[in-house]
């Protein structure tokens, strides 16, 4: 049965779900029992689950991804609420030092069968370190999968994946889409394949590639111009960003021949440099313009008064999309 759900709902319910179908799970995490987490993300759960599974830590970022790591590693699948991604600094080393190593260290007989989630991204008038998109330090990182859903439907299924894969995946979820919109999610269980991107709009014009808040950006951009200029934008929801769908990435660019990649993330070092990398590497005799980058600046994410000047706009989208339709 399919009920419209918003993403903070579908979230809680792919938690909900396998914290029943599955003994091994269990949450950590600041404020996520009595209170139900700093979005309501858990809301419940502990009454449901008790506090041996739904269990409040204390304000301690590298203690609660530790703590995590161990539990991992006897027989436990551990799913950790970090508030805000940008609070998730002080358990980094934990994550890159120790969680994405411990397979290759002891040679396979060991994995770390985790998931952090973390809230992340601008354009909810956060205080400082509250909108962060840094993404790419993950991306970075071998021994990790990134995933970064845009829709609730995505969203519930992929985080049920990540409970069930056998290594540490970082789940981002973009804050300003817990509660934007609704959208038909089964009720039922299900599953959608981390490393693979989805074509959310066939085009043939241009290709843009986008994930998390900015799908929607990219979507309205691709309307727009298609109504006002006539041309075809292919709409690529990445959805996981380590590791990247390459073949989906090259398919789309060799069909259209241009392509604009959409990210909120600082544009020095961002995923989208990797894309246009790919791009380059695998398809650069297809291309008939080089690839545009709409991104947020080299700054720190504004406070409350300009913080929508730091995001990309559909309008920002269009002029990237015309600037490589008349190269």
């Amino acid at each position: 049965m399919k009920r419209k759900l918003t993403m903070i709902q579908a979230i809680t319910e792919a938690m909900d779900q396998k914290l029943a179908d599955d003994s091994r799970i269990m949450l950590l995490g600041e404020d996520i029992g009595v209170n139900g987490g700093v979005f309501r993300a858990t809301e419940d759960l502990v009454h449901k689950y008790g506090p041996d599974r739904v269990v409040d830590t204390p304000l301690a970022e590298a203690g609660i991804i530790g703590a995590a790591i161990g539990l991992a590693m006897n027989g436990k699948i551990p799913v950790v609420e970090i508030q805000f991604l940008a609070f998730i600094y002080p358990g980094f080393e934990q994550i890159v030092s120790h969680a994405a190593r411990m397979r290759y260290r002891t040679r396979g007989q060991y994995h770390v069968p985790m998931v952090i989630r973390t809230p992340y991204g601008a354009g909810i008038r956060g205080p400082e370190l509250h909108s962060e998109s840094v993404e790419t330090f993950f991306a970075h990182v071998p021994g990790l999968k990134v995933v970064a859903p845009s829709t609730p439907y995505d969203a519930k299924g992929l985080l049920i994946a990540a409970m069930e894969d056998p290594d540490p995946v970082i789940f981002l979820e973009p804050t300003k889409l817990y509660r934007a919109f609704k959208q038909e999610v089964p009720e039922e269980m299900y599953r959608v394949p981390i490393g693979k991107a989805k074509v959310v709009q066939e085009g043939s014009d241009a290709s843009i590639f986008a994930w998390g808040a900015m799908l929607r950006v990219a979507e309205d951009a691709a309307k727009q111009i298609e109504r006002e200029n006539g041309l075809s934008c292919e709409v690529i929801d990445l959805r996981t960003l380590y590791p990247l769908d390459r073949d989906t990435i090259i398919a789309s660019v060799k069909k259209t021949g241009r392509a604009v990649v959409v990210h909120e993330a600082h544009k020095t070092a961002g995923l989208g440099a990797e894309i246009i990398s790919i791009i380059n590497d695998e398809a650069l005799i297809y291309m008939k313009a080089p690839v545009k980058r709409i991104t947020g600046y080299d700054v720190p994410v504004p406070q409350f008064s300009i913080e929508d000047d730091y995001l990309p706009t559909a309008e920002r989208v269009k002029d990237g999309i015309m600037e490589t339709a008349t190269f």
